[in-house]
């Protein structure tokens, strides 16, 4: 039931990444427009200001006498302000900034390049908050040569500070709304599986009640087949061939049964440990022991290197097992005249590594990444010639996790392959 998990988590994790992208390309654009839409009102405004107050300076130049009336206009203002500069860089009238702002303002002023008409926002970094304010110029002409210029600003600190708050509020809505949407998501995919759920669990049992309910006529078929083996009546060569081909058939299936029924109790949980004190050492060389004839008939050589004798406290039969499919796959894929290692070593305190190298015909990187899919087999021609099925990494790697160990391969296509299993010591 792990791969259905897994599965459902990798679901929501897709889902809730879709809607981050989205999330976040929405909370942009909507701080892009409303940034957008304040600018553009703002500086409408600020042109329209610009230019009555160009128009009334323009009045006021030609009738010179009124400028000793123009004091009044000379104030402070928190937000809106111009001043007037002649073409000799004099001040001639103003309404000035606030006390704080006015300095930074004469700066911009000193230093503006920006084509008359043209709306510019400029912030001052050196405040511990940013001061921003939004500027315009308008040149006044006389007769066709310019002699003033007026520049209208207006301090938007205030509005951009609620535009960043804004989508501050926004930021933290889209991360509540994600949460949701994960939270949804992962509903959804839980009730988007329990088709496949129940359609794997009635698969399972039918491999469990099959397997379990195959053992007993396979049993029955191998004891007969003993039978007519040693029945001094049946002197036909043909007949005799004929009995040992039923024998490895059955041999094949019986290993077959055997493997789908630890796969299905394994997908059921029902695989239990145990545990205790095995010399993981002597259990190699049993296993060398065990697959030196089929090693003799391929002419490879299998050695054991590493520690004489590493105690360690596993599940005896299955450590067996899995050394046995290991050295097994390794003594199979490897040709005539090889050399097939195998060595277990204690690299660190309270951790023992178990490696199966051989120089075989190896693995690709394409197929390195399915090699424990349960019936996957790199060289299906050989594997059916040689009687796998395509289980026996997928039931190592079972065991291996059942112990809270790792497995992991080395192999380059010509040149070998090696397994390499780390457990708790």
């Amino acid at each position: 039931m792990n791969v259905f998990q897994q599965s459902r988590r990798k679901l929501t994790l897709y889902y809730s990444l879709i809607m981050a992208v989205f999330l976040i390309v929405l909370v942009i654009l909507v701080h892009q427009s409303m940034e957008w839409s304040m600018e553009s009102e703002q500086a409408r405004e600020l042109v329209e200001t610009a230019g009555r107050i160009a128009g009334g300076q323009e009045y006021l130049l030609q009738h010179p006498e009124l400028l000793e009336d123009a004091e009044e206009w000379r104030t402070s203002s928190d937000r809106l302000f111009f001043y007037v500069f002649d073409a000799e860089g004099e001040a001639i009238n103003f309404s000035r900034a606030s006390t704080q702002l006015e300095p930074f303002v004469l700066d911009v002023i000193s230093r503006w390049d920006t084509e008359a008409g043209e709306v510019a926002v400029v912030a001052d970094e050196g405040k511990r908050r940013h001061v921003r304010v939004m500027m315009t110029a308008q040149t006044m002409m006389a007769e066709g040569e310019p002699v003033a210029t007026v520049y209208v600003g207006k301090d938007v600190t205030a509005m951009y500070n609620g535009l960043e708050k804004a989508t501050y509020s926004l930021a933290c809505l889209a991360v509540f709304a994600l949460a949701v949407a994960a939270g949804v998501g992962h509903i959804l995919a839980g009730e988007a599986i329990v088709p496949l759920v129940e359609a794997y669990e009635k698969q399972r049992q039918f491999a469990a009640d099959a397997s379990h309910e195959l053992r007993t006529p396979l049993s029955v078929v191998m004891a007969s087949a003993d039978l007519l083996d040693n029945d001094p009546s049946i002197t036909s060569p043909f007949l005799k061939q004929v009995i040992v081909d039923v024998r490895d058939e059955v041999k094949k299936m019986t290993k077959l049964v055997s493997d789908l029924l630890f796969v299905a109790r394994s997908d059921n949980q029902a695989l239990k440990l145990k545990l205790s004190k095995v010399d993981l050492a002597a259990a190699a060389d049993q296993t060398i022991r065990l697959m030196q004839p089929l090693a003799d008939k391929k002419k490879i050589v299998l050695v054991r290197e590493g520690e004489a004798s590493l105690a360690a406290k596993l599940d005896d039969q299955k450590m067996k097992q899995l050394l046995l499919i290991l050295v097994d796959n390794a003594v199979k894929y490897t040709q005539e005249g090889g050399k097939v290692i195998v060595r277990v070593v204690s690299p660190s305190a309270g951790r023992i590594r178990l490696e199966v190298e051989d120089n075989g015909i190896g693995i690709s990187e394409e197929d390195k990444a399915r090699i424990f899919d349960r019936f996957f087999r790199v060289d299906k021609t050989r594997s059916r010639e040689m009687g796998g099925n395509g289980l026996g990494l997928a039931i190592a790697q079972e065991i291996v996790n059942l112990h809270g160990g790792s497995i992991n391969v080395k192999s380059k296509v010509g040149e070998g392959t090696k397994f390499i299993v780390t457990l708790k010591g």
